[in-house]
């Protein structure tokens, strides 16, 4: 049904909803819906502490632990506005339905926010440098969450089939990781590439700015192209009723997803996830270039393992968790991503690593590759089973609110990731990681301390967040109960 004219469609507006969308899941919706968030994962590439703690620590000079409480800070605050947004998409009515019009509106600030991040200008006091890094990143995560956060919100509509909502997301998390990690090889390999024409590597402030140009076109080009994508399905999706809802039924709706045993387990899970990525992430730079004794071109090239793990992902996790179950193949994933992300650790303290050069390349290569391959079959079908768990919500409840829903499941991961951020932050100032240091001049007791306050961390919450995850109990038999559930209560 459309929503171009409603007063002119006889049938009710409700209807329509839980049906297939006309046309089914296509290659190019899946695809085009999925490019959307390759515009979040430059902006969160843009914004991860990999980079924000080496910019702001190690090139304009802020303490470690600023920059890691600025991060924690503007996404808490951040993750606390998506709820709002995802309520506000969830009830508006315009003629491009309730998820386009702030898809499209969101494009030019996100992309004009990247731009201005990098350019602080130099001459200013640390306290004004730290104010500019707080103003610029609450702008730039709210702008990307007016995207990030309806456009999530469309996957249960456009694919309510039990395994093709896990196509779904596993084309999502091709753009996003794949796209991301494509960027930030091009960061390390071109704009911050140590050689005879950039002595300084990581620590030239102009190449910064240059990055962030094409990292705002990036941005605004895969939202306006995504909204385009997915435009033509807008007469196939629901349409809110007239009526608006009081605040005590807003705040009941966002309790909806802590009051459901169901989510529970996947919710701490998401935050525990969130965490170890934070830290992880707040710290990686740092390993690989002094750890690892990585030149920023080979750093990229470790990098570079992401895009292709995640087009492995997208061939394989649809498929055997189709054979397996959603919540056996994650248990699978998990074990093997453990296994790969330690080893190259251990294997380097017993002297079983290459010293570098090359053979050190190929190897992180190889043990990446792998390892990134078990870790996004687990986010892939995690985010598969967080938009069951909205539909179960929806049948239980009656109410349609799948940009709260997932507003609440990313203000958690957010969460995690802030004090994850905060964390890499005050391991770094932990240890005394020196400011401006050259990699390779850096005290080799520091380094060490580094990673065995870092690898330990991330290996443990990701092995809780396995646990919790065990616990989830929706499966295929279930979701059709929802969805029929659903239709009978929009017929």
């Amino acid at each position: 049904m459309s929503t171009i004219d409603p007063a002119l469609d006889t049938t009710p507006p409700e209807t329509a909803a839980a049906e297939p969308p006309a046309g089914g899941l296509t290659l190019g919706l899946s695809a085009g819906y999925g490019l959307g968030s390759l515009a979040f994962g430059v902006a969160a590439t843009v914004l991860s502490g990999s980079v924000l703690q080496l910019y702001f620590n190690q090139v304009i000079g802020l303490p470690a632990a600023w920059v890691g409480t600025a991060i924690m800070a503007t996404i808490i605050i951040d993750s606390i506005v998506d709820p709002l947004i995802g309520r506000f998409s969830d009830r508006l009515r315009t003629p491009w339905g309730r998820r386009h019009v702030l898809m499209y509106a969101s494009a030019v600030p996100s992309g004009l926010g990247v731009y201005l991040m990098w350019q602080a200008p130099a001459s200013w006091a640390p306290a004004t440098l730290l104010a500019f890094m707080i103003a610029m990143l609450l702008f730039v995560r709210i702008a990307t969450s007016f995207f990030e956060v309806p456009a999530r919100a469309l996957a249960p509509e456009l694919a309510p089939g039990y395994h093709d909502r896990t196509i779904l997301i596993a084309w999502r998390f091709v753009f996003l990781i794949g796209g991301g990690a494509i960027l930030n090889a091009i960061l390390y390999q071109v704009y911050l590439r140590e050689d005879a024409a950039n002595p300084l590597g990581v620590l030239n402030r102009e190449r910064y700015a240059d990055f962030g140009l094409l990292a705002a076109f990036i941005i605004v080009a895969a939202i306006v192209i995504s909204s385009l994508a997915t435009h033509g399905r807008i007469r196939d999706l629901h349409v809110p009723p007239e009526r608006g809802t009081t605040l005590g039924e807003a705040f009941g709706e966002l309790k909806l997803a802590f009051a459901n045993p169901r989510l529970v387990s996947l919710l701490f899970a998401t935050m525990l996830n969130g965490f170890g990525g934070g830290l992880w992430f707040g710290l990686y730079a740092y390993i690989a270039l002094n750890f690892w004794a990585l030149t920023p071109q080979e750093f990229s090239y470790v990098l570079l393992a992401s895009p292709f793990s995640a087009l492995v992902s997208l061939f394989i996790a649809p498929r055997v968790s189709t054979r397996m179950g959603k919540r056996a193949f994650m248990m699978t994933c998990y074990f093997g991503w453990l296994i790969l992300f330690s080893t190259p650790f251990l294997g380097k303290w017993a002297g079983l690593m290459p010293e570098g050069g090359l053979p050190l390349v190929a190897a992180l290569v190889g043990f990446t590759f792998v390892e990134l391959t078990f870790a996004y079959g687990v986010h892939t079908v995690l985010n598969s089973m967080l938009t069951d768990a909205t539909d179960d919500v929806a049948a239980r409840t009656g109410r349609r609110s799948e940009g709260v829903m997932f507003a609440v499941y990313g203000l958690l991961d957010k969460w995690g990731i802030a004090l994850g951020a905060f964390a890499a932050g005050l391991v770094l100032a932990f240890i005394a990681f020196p400011t401006g240091a050259m990699p390779g001049t850096v005290d080799p007791a520091i380094v060490t301390a580094l990673v065995l306050c870092s690898v330990p961390a991330v290996a443990a919450c990701n092995m809780i967040a396995m646990v919790l995850i065990s616990q989830f109990r929706i499966d295929e038999a279930q979701h059709q109960r929802n969805l029929a559930t659903l239709r009978a209560q929009e017929g």
